[in-house]
């Protein structure tokens, strides 16, 4: 899907500084996790020139409710972003504040016990956060 498609897709205009954001996003050869800062610091750095940090917010935020991105919250102030959309489980380094795939073959099986009332579970991701 080309860049412009996919920022319709998701409400948004494909303004230039958009496109930078799909550049950065969905160009890499592999998948990666950033937070919305550390993205607005590698566009900045790439292009030589600013972007505007509440453009790198809502474009990220828009592409995550439109399931192009998966938001991991580590706590109340830190919010990873993942474009690999799939089911998995993470690690989080929490001395170099990294976020590290974790493959779900390499966690068994978990086993919730409580319910909840007129709900059923959709999916089990694992967080495992690691300190020296």
């Amino acid at each position: 899907m080309k860049y412009t498609e996919k920022l319709r897709n998701s409400g948004l205009r494909p303004t230039k500084q958009r496109v930078q954001i799909c550049n950065a996003l969905f160009d890499e050869k592999k998948t990666f996790h950033f937070t919305v800062k550390d993205l607005a610091k590698k566009i900045q750095n790439k292009i030589n020139s600013h972007i505007s940090l509440a453009t790198v917010y809502n474009t990220v935020h828009a592409f995550e409710k439109k399931g192009y991105l998966k938001q991991i919250p580590i706590n109340s102030n830190k919010i990873y972003f993942d474009t690999n959309v799939s089911e998995h489980h993470h690690f989080y380094d929490l001395d170099k504040n990294k976020l590290i795939d974790l493959n779900k073959c390499d966690v068994g099986p978990i086993n919730i016990k409580k319910k909840i009332n007129g709900k059923k579970i959709k999916s089990v991701e694992v967080l495992v956060k690691l300190e020296n």
